[in-house]
């Protein structure tokens, strides 16, 4: 079987899902998520300047994340496991403001996201995961920014009884600790 790069918009600009490149026969398979040729020839800049991995238990989330300067547009794919992927648009002049969108990635499926500057993004796992980034800018802890996963304001619809409810969450500290969506709007003068 052989699956071919495909890219499908979404209702948020500028955030696409891909289907990566895949080829299976007798000796088992290959995965290719990222080729600066075929995303050119489909109208995509994406030049990479780090690529890096997570590797997660049931119930993390991590949530919701963007760069606050030299933001990182990314290529995000579970490479292993399931996740419940979650983007949010965080463009004061985006038609989607506010608005989210959420996708389940699983490692024997090969979609993935294309994640535009300007999006929160995060993720519910529903199995223990690996999960692939491949960003187009690189990451700056002193412009590391979030929202709380949880906010109201943003409304998202956890899918908490994949993982046997709110209570079996697994939280960093400092996901623990982000500001609200009112909050990112007050300190970033009405979003980015």
């Amino acid at each position: 079987m052989i699956q071919k790069f495909e890219f499908r918009e979404t209702a948020i600009p500028g955030l696409l899902e891909l289907s990566a490149f895949h080829a299976d026969d007798e000796r088992g398979g290959l995965t290719k998520d990222y080729s600066r040729e075929v995303f050119e020839a489909n109208g995509l800049r994406h030049d990479l300047a780090e690529v890096f991995y997570t590797n997660s238990h049931k119930g993390v989330v991590r949530a919701l994340h963007f760069q606050r300067v030299k933001q990182q547009p990314k290529l995000v794919r579970c490479i292993w496991g399931h996740v419940w992927d979650v983007v949010v648009d965080l463009r004061r002049e985006s038609p989607a403001f506010q608005r989210w969108l959420a996708f389940d990635l699983t490692g024997t499926e090969y979609k993935q996201l294309l994640v535009p500057a300007g999006c929160a993004h995060g993720y519910l796992v529903l199995e223990e995961s690996v999960v692939s980034y491949k960003c187009a800018e690189k990451f700056y802890g002193e412009y590391d920014g979030g929202i709380l996963w949880d906010d109201p304001d943003i409304g998202i619809s956890w899918p908490l009884e994949k993982i046997g409810g709110r209570e079996k969450v697994i939280l960093s500290e400092k996901d623990r600790n982000l500001p609200s969506f009112a909050q990112f709007i007050v300190e970033e003068q009405g979003g980015f």
